[in-house]
C-alpha cells in the first residue's frame, strides 16, 4: 500500500523511548514529520537522525514536530537517543503494525532479518492529512529534507 498526498495519515499509538504511549492524535493542531528508519546504531540511520537533531530549530519554526519510528525496542531506542543526543521522540513499532500501515516495511532485510522499517518520510498536516510521502527503496539513501521543509513551508 502506497500512501500519497491528500490521504488521511494512518492512526498510530506507540511507546516512546521514555516508556510513554504516543499517539498521532497528540500532534493535532501541529504539523508532524514522521521518519521511519531501519535500525538504531547503523551508519545511515545515525547520520539521518543526527542531521534532523542539528536542524530541529528549522522544523520548530515551521510549526512541526518530528518523530522517528523503527521496529527497535524502546530500550534500544532509549540508548540510541541518549548516545546521539536526539531532541525528538523515538517510537518503537516493535510489533511492526505502523510500519506496515504506512507502506514503510521490508519483509526481508539484510542478514536474513525479517520485518524491518523501510526508510521513509511523511509530512502530516495539523488536520491529519498527508502532505508529503517518500518511501525509499534503498536503506542507504536518506529522505529529501529540502522537499520535506518545502512541504512544511507551504503549510504556513
Amino acid at each position: 500500500m502506497q500512501l500519497t498526498k491528500g490521504q488521511p495519515a494512518p492512526s498510530f499509538s506507540l511507546y516512546n523511548s521514555e516508556k510513554a504511549k504516543v499517539s498521532i492524535h497528540d500532534f493535532a493542531g501541529k504539523n508532524l514529520v514522521i521518519l521511519f528508519f531501519p535500525q538504531a546504531f547503523t551508519g545511515v540511520c545515525t547520520t539521518e537522525l543526527c542531521s534532523v537533531r542539528d536542524s530541529i530549530g528549522i522544523y520548530s519554526s515551521l510549526n512541526a514536530e518530528v518523530v522517528g519510528i523503527s521496529v527497535d525496542s524502546i530500550f534500544t531506542l532509549a540508548k540510541f537517543k541518549e548516545e546521539q543526543g536526539l531532541n525528538f521522540p523515538l517510537l518503537s513499532d516493535f510489533n511492526k503494525d505502523v510500519s506496515q500501515s504506512y507502506g514503510s516495511f521490508y519483509d526481508e532485510f539484510v542478514f536474513d532479518m525479517k520485518g524491518v522499517s523501510r526508510r521513509a518520510a511523511f509530512v502530516v498536516d495539523q488536520y491529519g492529512t498527508i502532505q508529503y510521502a517518500e518511501v525509499l527503496e534503498s536503506a542507504g539513501d536518506v529522505p529529501n529534507f529540502d522537499a520535506i521543509k518545502a512541504a512544511l513551508a507551504e503549510l504556513g
